[in-house]
């Protein structure tokens, strides 16, 4: 069996402060090295560098540009331990938006096989698309055949529109899995009311989506959110957890192509990944719509690399009891 990863651009050499030797001095660019096609273990970054997406669903440029900014967010933050951490490159995309989710999708699966937590840099939304081939091919859904979709996203991103976009892959995903028979779930933490239509609603409903509002998201509706990321954790057994960073406050995540009014506070999304890295039940990681363009003293991108940090450090890798 292979485990090759196949990109566009390999990965290339990290840097960032360094304040001594010794590995009470490390940071992420000690601690990374490039993808090794074998089986092993922790986090493997994989780019996906796209915005054909967001400009096919009338949103603003500039997230292809986002993995190399979250890496370099990342570079520098600290490490309390030395962990496996491995950088496999950068899949991109020009207009050809099909053919990049599905090289994205045998990578995910190449580093799944390989028994790695496939944590992709985004690229507009449409990257879920990838991701989710990639784990629906794995070997992990014929061992864990109930798939769990968690969105943390002021949008379903559900739309029916016939070209593929930004806002329509867990519209597509859902048909995938309807036809193979197979079962999943898929759940939104943060959505907008004034930003879905009532048709959005309307297709969320008819697809059987739990969603919690981002106005029951705040930091005193900790309780709420506990119970709704426990109830999703509890009815399945492989989770793909998705972060598109328009769901934060656009005082914390400025750089996206639509940022939010309102939002859901940095505390409540992080308690939320750190829930679902822990659960030993998660598989798969993206973040979506980082556009370094837009962004202010990089903090979307600083924002992101937290959260990416997080999920990589806290990883309970899937079986393993907790």
């Amino acid at each position: 069996m292979s485990y090759e990863i196949e990109v566009d651009t390999p990965p290339q050499p990290w840097s960032g402060r360094t304040d001594g030797p010794g590995d009470e001095h490390l940071r992420w660019h000690h601690a990374i090295t490039p993808y090794t096609p074998e089986p092993g273990s922790g986090s493997v970054l994989i780019g996906f560098a796209s915005d054909e997406g967001v400009a096919r669903n009338k949103g603003r440029r500039g997230a292809a540009a986002g993995p190399a900014a979250l890496r370099a967010a990342l570079a520098s933050m600290a490490l309390d331990q030395r962990i496996p951490l491995s950088d496999a490159g950068t899949v991109t995309v020009g207009t050809e938006l099909e053919a990049g989710q599905a090289a994205l999708g045998r990578a995910v699966t190449a580093a799944l096989d390989a028994g790695r937590l496939p944590i992709v840099l985004g690229g507009g939304h449409e990257v879920a698309f990838g991701t989710y081939q990639g784990v629906a091919a794995s070997r992990l859904r014929q061992r864990f055949p109930r798939l769990g979709i968690l969105n943390l996203d002021a949008h379903f991103d559900l739309r029916g529109d016939p070209i593929p976009s930004s806002g329509t892959p867990f519209r597509q995903l859902a048909e995938k899995e309807t036809d193979a028979g197979t079962s999943y779930r898929y759940s939104v933490l943060g959505i907008s009311q004034p930003s879905n239509t009532t048709a959005l609603f309307d297709t969320a409903h008819r697809l059987g989506v739990r969603y919690l509002p981002d106005d029951r998201c705040g930091i005193a509706d900790r309780a709420e959110v506990d119970r709704f990321v426990d109830d999703f954790l509890d009815d399945v057994d492989l989770v793909y957890l998705t972060i598109d960073l328009d769901v934060l406050p656009a005082a914390v995540a400025p750089g996206v192509s639509a940022p939010a009014a309102y939002g859901v506070p940095v505390e409540t999304i992080q308690r939320v990944c750190d829930r679902v890295s822990t659960s030993g039940k998660l598989a798969v990681a993206d973040i979506a719509e980082l556009n370094p363009e837009l962004d202010i003293d990089n903090r979307t991108a600083r924002t992101g690399a937290r959260l990416i940090h997080r999920i990589a450090t806290s990883h309970v890798p899937l079986g393993v009891p907790i």
